[in-house]
């Protein structure tokens, strides 16, 4: 088959692969041409071509689109992004007989692009549907729904569902409230496709793992509790702030905190002027060593705001499961990432407004046999559950 798949972020070439891009692994691994248009804000041409890897990768010169604090300059790139697109597509592809049309939301401008693709060279629709905007905005106060802002993306939304053949949300509690809020769509049109990663070796012998905490400026002699990801708005950086203070007199403990993102200026104050002893702040770390990173840690945490009535499913934790961490997870109540998480016994949950309860979660987790216990299950889950292979089987049925 032929395959174009749209992403507006940086499609690296080699082994660093984000969510998106295993599943595009799969397919080309099955024999599959797959034809990529992705975005780069730095570039100096309008656009790239290139061929390696088994992908025929154009890529399209944008203005930045993520980590941007100006809503106007993110919206107003979201939109501008499209033609650009549509562009790179009849310069590079105008010739290719498409027969699949991949692509993820956010973000939902990417619609006009798709249905372009589909009027003019055929294909089958497939969203693979990470977050659902811009209700995710409107709970946490960035946008209000009398704003005329709320009303054209909530448009474009409907229009990307209604182009996509099929949509594939992360959770059961996605698709079911993608399916509440969206009456028109076709009956089955919407399932599962889970965030997926490919399994890597889970070991680390003692030495190394030393190593690593003193590479990190990490103590040895404590349990390490880690939050790797985004430091944004939908993190409730607040609570990951109270979090660490809450544990502050629990001596056996270590909070290491990694990322960017548009809130990390709020951790980064707290940090100077509380200098907390029992946690260390620490800037980005590339995708493969972060993977190895987090083998020396012990707990993996989860953090989304209390207030999203969206079922969030952060990608992050896949990295915890694959390490065979026990998971603690401080989020809303309408995810059901907590339901997930106490199906596969691999971790506990506790309400992102709670700090109480998150130190007894905490507390219950410094418990090493436990924690080695839970791990095993969130390996066993994780490759259950969350492969690519898996992604790829579920897409391909509908051919």
């Amino acid at each position: 088959m032929n395959i174009i798949f749209l992403t507006t972020g940086t499609f690296l070439q080699g082994k660093e692969m984000g969510v998106s891009r295993s599943v595009i692994e799969e397919f080309k691994d099955a024999g599959h041409n797959v034809h990529i248009i992705c975005s780069a804000y730095n570039m100096k041409r309008p656009y790239t071509s290139s061929v390696g890897y088994g992908y025929n990768v154009v890529r399209v010169k944008t203005t930045k689109l993520t980590k941007v604090k100006s809503k106007l300059k993110k919206a107003w790139s979201y939109l501008m992004f499209q033609r650009k697109f549509i562009r790179a597509f009849k310069k590079y592809y105008a010739n290719v007989k498409v027969d699949l049309i991949l692509y993820s939301a956010p973000p939902i401008t990417i619609e006009k692009v798709v249905r372009y693709i589909k009027a003019n060279s055929g294909g089958f629709s497939y969203l693979m549907l990470k977050d659902i905007f811009p209700q995710n905005a409107v709970d946490l106060h960035m946008l209000k729904k009398w704003n005329p802002a709320y009303w054209l993306f909530r448009m474009k939304e409907k229009r990307l569902y209604k182009i996509s053949d099929v949509i594939g949300a992360m959770s059961s509690a996605n698709v079911q409230y993608v399916i509440n809020h969206n009456p028109y769509l076709i009956k089955g049109s919407v399932e599962v496709l889970p965030n997926t990663k490919y399994p890597s070796d889970n070991t680390m012998d003692d030495k190394s793992l030393r190593q690593i905490r003193k590479q990190y400026g990490l103590p040895n002699d404590k349990t390490i509790a880690v939050y790797g990801g985004n430091l944004g708005k939908p993190q409730g950086i607040g609570f990951i702030i109270e979090s660490i203070k809450e544990c502050e007199d629990i001596d056996s403990l270590h909070f290491v905190i990694v990322g960017n993102g548009t809130e990390r200026h709020k951790i980064e104050c707290f940090f100077k002027e509380f200098n907390p002893q029992n946690a260390t702040l620490l800037d980005y770390i590339p995708r493969d060593d972060y993977e190895h990173f987090v083998k020396a840690c012990d707990i993996g945490l989860i953090y989304l705001d209390y207030r999203f009535t969206i079922p969030n499913f952060p990608s992050r934790l896949l990295s915890y499961m694959n390490a065979s961490m026990p998971v603690l997870a401080a989020t809303d109540i309408n995810t059901d990432l907590k339901d997930i998480i106490l199906e596969g016994n691999f971790g506990c949950w506790c309400q992102s407004n709670d700090t109480k309860m998150f130190r007894d979660r905490i507390l219950t987790l410094l418990n090493a046999s436990l924690r080695n216990r839970l791990g095993e299950n969130a390996r066993k889950y994780f490759l259950l559950n969350f492969t690519p292979k898996k992604a790829y089987n579920t897409i391909i049925k509908h051919f």
